[in-house]
């Protein structure tokens, strides 16, 4: 009876094991996994356990010669999906999703980024699949004769059935409404397992791309009311403040506010931006919103004052929608819309975003001269791109509205030794170093800039606005960025707080007369009407979720992409109300209740928006001429 047993099940246990230990070994040693109690515990180590029996449980209804292929197969592609995970997660501290898949393209331009993140110990995750491969062949031989009797199916499969939806419930009761949270991947992957996160993630993609055909325009005219009746504004005294004026937006590539005044080894990170801020209006509290599309994300957020997705950029999964951005009002008003980036136009899929979003004209790579002598890294210097912009800029019709994406202070941030300004940072962490030295050139590449643009005569009839585009330091330094702001750990507080980006409004003429700091809450999502208010623009039938930094009445309330907010008084992180001015954990989260349920309405609606294209139903003729132009 046991040699019966053994004959029929043992090769595939073994196979569940092996997959088991190595998934549990990687989420306590790859992933940054919060567990909060006990219980959080033991659901993470048999998470795994479900899934595996079910999918290599299918192995029991195949001809018994394909049996064992069949589970060698499975080990391989589930081992695969755990290294790209680990790969994932080295740099964005995230989980791979399906529409993150459409991004492959990118892997070509890729390059040092992702070699910075390949590990030799990952060949040790592939050994299993190489003893399974040894013991197929020289003991439980490929072409087995033991059969499955039904009955014995049926309780297998009920036994792994019933483990599923324990799991299920025990999660359900950790975390109520888990499978409402699809942005919340950290808590998928704790409470469901990994492999389980990826069957529900496939699972949302397909009813996600239902919602385009099952759409109308009704649902559209609400969330219009929903966004008009949240985000009443009162026109304030910098209403038209830049009227007619050019706009010079520069996205600063991986730019956190923690490096703004901050000094290594006596030295300034910032010397410039810490100087231009006294002759401009800088918003201390402003956060990045970006998620799975980082760049790509924030310049969608800009252009349209609307949340990217939780899953994946919209860049490449919703290109093809209709869209009432920035751009088409700006160029409503006689403005001319350009973009200056030194990368290839199909990078991150914005040859096609670009006529969506109403952009006339890209200076992609091919509009500069690029060569070794002037590259590192992702490509042209900054010093450079910034260099032969500002020739290409004069060029342009004005008034113009020009966005600057800079590529040098990028992952995995490298530089020429000719070009380190600062002498090395020594952490724990190589990539905290390095990113403070290309911050720095980044900081001395925008003073060239400045300086350019005045002698090109673009200077005193501009608004200069700098914005960084997203976090650069994940939470795998945590060490490192403790031992920088001198704290003893880093927590969940600390890590909303470092999702600051510097947003700063330069006008000559106006900010250097009256220059001032502001500490009310802000984010990316306010880009948009701030813009659209100084240079005295009312878009009336603009759908938007933000608020001019400059009315009077903007509520101090920003919202993340992964749920968190942050308000005048409090900060929610991890599920977790904490107290803005000390960050300390309130006892209740009570305190952050109302406001959590204002983020998910706002995270929910704009979701709509994108899923449904409801902006193809907006009934303004003007528009319609514009999205066909």
């Amino acid at each position: 009876m046991v040699n019966g047993f053994l004959r029929k099940y043992a090769f595939m246990l073994i196979a569940v094991l092996f997959l088991w230990a190595k998934t549990y070994i990687v989420y306590l040693t790859c992933f940054d996994l919060k567990i909060e109690n006990g219980i959080q515990a033991v659901i993470l180590f048999f998470n795994p356990l479900n899934f595996l029996l079910l999918i290599f449980g299918l192995s029991l209804f195949m001809k018994e010669g394909n049996r064992n292929i069949f589970i060698i197969t499975v080990s391989s592609v589930l081992t695969f999906i755990l290294i790209s995970n680990i790969t994932f997660y080295g740099f964005y501290n995230d989980f791979i999703t399906i529409p993150v898949l459409f991004q492959s393209s990118n892997m070509g331009d890729l390059g040092s980024s992702v070699l910075e993140l390949i590990r030799p110990f990952y060949l040790l995750l592939t050994v299993d699949i190489f003893i399974l491969c040894w013991l197929a062949r020289k003991i439980f031989l490929l072409h087995d004769e033991a059969d499955i009797p039904v009955r014995e199916k049926k309780i297998y499969f009920l036994i792994a059935g019933a483990l599923l939806m324990l799991n299920l419930g025990i999660a359900e009761l950790q975390r109520p409404n888990i499978l409402a949270r699809s942005f919340d991947r950290e808590a998928l992957v704790k409470n469901l397992g990994l492999y389980d996160f990826h069957v529900y993630d496939a699972l949302m993609q397909t009813s996600t791309s239902a919602q385009k055909a099952l759409a109308d325009g009704n649902e559209l005219a609400d969330l219009k009311e929903f966004t008009e009746g949240k985000k009443q504004e009162t026109v304030s005294d910098m209403f038209g403040a830049a009227k007619g004026r050019n706009v010079i937006f520069v996205s600063l590539e991986s730019t956190q506010s923690f490096v703004v005044n901050e000094k290594v080894n006596g030295q300034e990170i910032t010397p410039f931006l810490n100087d231009f801020i006294n002759s401009s209006y800088y918003f201390e509290n402003f956060y990045h919103q970006t998620e799975q599309g980082k760049t790509s994300d924030s310049e969608f957020i800009v252009a349209n004052s609307l949340y990217p997705l939780g899953r994946g950029a919209v860049f490449f999964t919703h290109a093809d929608n209709k869209y009432y951005t920035l751009q088409h009002i700006l160029r409503e008003n006689s403005y001319y819309t350009a973009v200056f980036h030194a990368n290839n136009a199909s990078f991150w899929n914005r040859d096609v975003m670009y006529e969506s979003l109403g952009i006339e004209k890209f200076f992609d790579v091919n509009s500069y001269e690029v060569h070794e002598g002037n590259s590192v890294g992702w490509g042209l210097k900054d010093k450079e791109f910034f260099e032969q912009s500002a020739s290409l800029m004069k060029e342009m019709p004005q008034p113009f509205y020009s966005y600057f994406i800079t590529l040098t202070n990028h992952f995995p941030f490298q530089l020429e030794e000719e070009d380190k300004l600062l002498k090395d940072y020594d952490s724990s962490s190589d990539i905290l170093n390095r990113y403070l030295q290309t911050v720095r050139y980044q900081d001395e590449a925008l003073k060239h800039f400045i300086e350019s643009l005045k002698k090109e005569g673009l200077y005193e009839n501009s608004v200069i606005i700098l914005m960084g585009d997203h976090y650069a330091i994940s939470e795998n330094h945590n060490k490192a960025m403790a031992e920088f702001l001198g704290k003893d750990e880093i927590t969940p507080f600390d890590t909303v707080q470092l999702q600051r980006v510097p947003f700063l409004i330069h006008m000559p003429g106006i900010s250097d007369q009256n220059p001032h700091t502001y500490d009310q809450v802000a984010g990316q999502i306010d880009v948009k009407p701030t813009l659209l208010q100084l240079l005295g623009i009312q878009a009336k039938h603009s759908v938007q979720f933000g608020s001019s930094v400059f009315s009077e009445n903007k509520a101090d309330f920003t919202v993340l992409r992964n749920g968190s907010f942050i308000t005048e008084h409090y900060i929610s992180a991890s599920n977790i109300c904490y107290k803005k001015e000390t960050g300390e954990p309130l006892e209740s989260s009570e305190m952050c209740s109302v406001f959590e349920e204002k983020a998910q309405e706002e995270l929910l609606a704009s979701d709509k928006i994108i899923y449904g294209d409801l902006l193809r139903f907006y009934p303004s003729d003007r528009y319609s001429q514009l999205l066909t132009e």
